[in-house]
C-alpha cells in the first residue's frame, strides 16, 4: 500500500487552477504529483458522498501511478478521472453501468489510455454512467444517480455524467467523457463546463473496438478551460494501425489554435425545435440569443437560418441505428457471460430495446444507415454558406433526477408485453415510440453531429434565472475543430466562465 502524502493546498486555492495550470506548477517543483492528488482525493471524499460521481475509487492506485510518471508530458502530475465506458484499464474493473459486466476486467490498455498516462495524468478512479451509455442522464440501476451540483436535485445529464460532476464540483480539473449522442455536449451544458466532441476519427477507440454505434461515438473529456480541451485533444489525437477512419494531421496544435483569432466567421443560428413534443425552453432560446448578440459584437457575422434536417433523422435514422446497436451489445453480454442474457442482467429498458431490435431487419439498418449520408451532404453543403452553426446545446435546463424514468404503468406494460413475447414487434408502437422521444427529444440538437462526425462544442454562456447552467452549442465542418477552438477561446475571453462555480 501507497503511503499518502500530505495535500500540498487547500481546495480553495487547488480550484484556482486548471490543468494546464496545476502541471505548470509540477514543473516548477511548487508541488508534487503526490501532494495534488491527495488534495483530489479529499475534495473527492467531502462531496462524492452527496454527488456519486466517482463510482470506483482507485486512490492507491492512483498513489502508485503518481510515484512512476513520466519524465515530460504536457499534464505531468494532475489529477484525473476515467469514464467507466468504453476506455479500458489494465487491471481495473469496466462495468459499462451494467450489472452483467460487474466482473469483467480488462488485460489491456486503450489506446487512448495509454497516450493519457504518457500525458502524465494521474488516474485515480472511474465515474458514474448510466447503463452502457444509453440514456442523456445519468441513473443507473447499478450505480444510482449522479447530482449536478449546481442543484443535487438535477440531473448532470449524461452519459459523462459523473465526469462532468467530478469537475464541476472541484475533484478533478478535467476528466474523461465520450459522445454518442451528445454524451460530452450535454453534461457539459448541464453542468457548466466546456464540452468539445471531437471529429469522427480524431481519437482512437481501439484495440477493443476500430467504431462504435456505427461511427458515432467519440473520446474525448470535460473541462473547464478551453485550453485545457485543447491541449488533451493534441495528446489523445492520431490514428492507430487498423483504424476505419482517418483524418490528416491538423496544420497546428489544437493548444495553439485556442490563443489564436478567429477572424471574422460566418455563423448561422437556430433555436427551433426538432421534436415537437419537447419545444425549446426559453431559457435556451435566451442563451442562443445572447450568444448570437456576443458573436455580433465580436465583429462575426450572424444569421437565422433554418436547419437542413427534419424530426425523422432521429426518430428513425438514429433511433434505428441505437436499437441495433443495443441488441448487439447484448450479444457481446452473451459471448462474456458464456450464456444467453437474462432480463435481470441488464435493465428493463435496455432489455427492451434489444428484444426490440430482433424486428428490425439487416434491410431496415442499412436503409436507415444511408439516410446519415444523406444527413451528411445537407450539412455540407450549409458549411458552404456557413462556418459555424449555432443551436441551443440542449432543449431544456437541466432536468430533475427521475424525470425520464419510466412510470410504473410503463414498466408495467413492457414487461407484459415481453411476457407475450411481442417487443421484437413493437417497431413503431405508441408506447416504444413515447419511451424513444423522450431522449430523442432531449438530444435533438447534439445527435445530428454524431451521425455527420462533424465537430460540436457546448460552450458555458448562459445561467437560467434560477441559477442553472444552460449551454450553447456550436458545430463546424468534419475535421475543422481548430475553428472552434479559435472561437472558444475568444468567447471565453469576452465572456468568462471559469470563476462560476457550484457554491
Amino acid at each position: 500500500m501507497t503511503v499518502p502524502a500530505r495535500p500540498a493546498m487547500a481546495f480553495d486555492e487547488y480550484r484556482q487552477y486548471d490543468a494546464t495550470a496545476l502541471a505548470e506548477l509540477v514543473r516548477r517543483n511548487e508541488v508534487t504529483p503526490a501532494e495534488l492528488l491527495e488534495t483530489a482525493i479529499a475534495r473527492a471524499e467531502a462531496v462524492n458522498p452527496q454527488l456519486n460521481a466517482i463510482v470506483t475509487p482507485l486512490y492507491d492506485k492512483g498513489r502508485e501511478m503518481a510515484t512512476q510518471l513520466p519524465g515530460v508530458g504536457p499534464f505531468r502530475g494532475v489529477p484525473f478521472l476515467l469514464k467507466d465506458l468504453e476506455l479500458e484499464w489494465a487491471g481495473v474493473p469496466l462495468k459499462s453501468g451494467c450489472a452483467g459486466y460487474q466482473n469483467y476486467v480488462p488485460q489491456t490498455d486503450s489506446e487512448a489510455v495509454t497516450r493519457m498516462k504518457q500525458a502524465g495524468l494521474v488516474l485515480f478512479g472511474k465515474t458514474n454512467t448510466p447503463e452502457f451509455g444509453l440514456t442523456p442522464y445519468t441513473e443507473s440501476k447499478l450505480y444510482g444517480p449522479a447530482r449536478n451540483p449546481w442543484s443535487p436535485a438535477h440531473s448532470p445529464g449524461g452519459s459523462s455524467g459523473g465526469s462532468a460532476v467530478a469537475v464541476s464540483a472541484g475533484i478533478v480539473p478535467m476528466a474523461s467523457a465520450s459522445d454518442g449522442g451528445g454524451s460530452i455536449r450535454i453534461p457539459a451544458s448541464s453542468c457548466g463546463l466546456f464540452g468539445m466532441k471531437p471529429s469522427r476519427g480524431r481519437v482512437p477507440l481501439g484495440p477493443a473496438n476500430g467504431e462504435m454505434w456505427s461511427g458515432a461515438v467519440v473520446n474525448h473529456a470535460v473541462t473547464r478551460s478551453v485550453r485545457d480541451s485543447a491541449a488533451l485533444l493534441d495528446a489523445l489525437s492520431g490514428p492507430m494501425t487498423g483504424d476505419p477512419y482517418f483524418l490528416p494531421n491538423p496544420e497546428r496544435p489544437f493548444a495553439e489554435e485556442a490563443t489564436r483569432e478567429p477572424g471574422q466567421l460566418r455563423i448561422g443560428f437556430s433555436t427551433e425545435a426538432l421534436i415537437p413534443s419537447q419545444p425549446t425552453h426559453p431559457e435556451c432560446v435566451r442563451a442562443v440569443q445572447d450568444a448570437a448578440k456576443l458573436l455580433e459584437s465580436l465583429g462575426h457575422q450572424v444569421e437565422e437560418i433554418k436547419l437542413p434536417y427534419s424530426k425523422s433523422i432521429l426518430t428513425e435514422a438514429f433511433f434505428t441505428m441505437v436499437v441495433s446497436e443495443t441488441g448487439a451489445t447484448l450479444r457481446e453480454l452473451a459471448n462474456y457471460l458464456g450464456r444467453p442474457v437474462r432480463r435481470d442482467d441488464v435493465e428493463l429498458n435496455t432489455w427492451a430495446i434489444a428484444r426490440m431490435a430482433e424486428g428490425f431487419s439487416a434491410v431496415d439498418y442499412a436503409f436507415q444507415k444511408r439516410r446519415w449520408n444523406e444527413l451528411t451532404r445537407s450539412m455540407g453543403l450549409l458549411h458552404d454558406r456557413f462556418d459555424v452553426v449555432l443551436t441551443p446545446t440542449l432543449p431544456r435546463p437541466p432536468i430533475e433526477i427521475g424525470l425520464f424514468q419510466n412510470t410504473a404503468a410503463e414498466n408495467r406494460m413492457i414487461r407484459l408485453v415481453d411476457t407475450l413475447g411481442g417487443l421484437k414487434r413493437l417497431k413503431g408502437s405508441k408506447i416504444m415510440d413515447e419511451l424513444a422521444e423522450k431522449s430523442l427529444g432531449y438530444i435533438s440538437f447534439t445527435g445530428i453531429a454524431n451521425m455527420t462526425g462533424q465537430p460540436s462544442m457546448s460552450v458555458p454562456l448562459h445561467w437560467s434565472a434560477d441559477g442553472l447552467p444552460v449551454g450553447t452549442m456550436f458545430t463546424a465542418m468534419l475535421g475543422d475543430e481548430a475553428t472552434l477552438f479559435r472561437l472558444a477561446g475568444q468567447l471565453e475571453k469576452a465572456q468568462p466562465w471559469f470563476e462560476k462555480v457550484p457554491s
